[in-house]
């Protein structure tokens, strides 16, 4: 998971990089609102990809289980 979370950093970090010179958040009407649009938007996609980067839990690897209590079976019975 966390080589997935960096490569969408870096693939965002590119479409930034490239798109974000190309817009004018200035620029009147839908092309404005596009550019303000968009940038908001990849915004949000650098910060949630970098949070899950940074917040994954230490040791959810492939090679550790959780260990978990058992559970204990109820039997349910029902009359009818």
């Amino acid at each position: 998971m966390k080589q997935r979370y960096i490569l969408c950093l870096l693939i965002t970090g590119a479409l930034i990089y490239y798109g974000a010179p190309r817009m004018s958040i200035f620029a009147e009407g839908l092309q404005g609102y596009f550019a303000i649009g968009w940038l908001i938007l990849a915004t949000f996609v650098l910060a949630g990809n970098l949070a899950a980067l940074l917040y994954t839990p230490k040791g959810t690897g492939k090679g550790k289980k959780l260990k978990s209590k058992p559970v204990r079976k109820v039997k349910s019975r029902s009359f009818g």
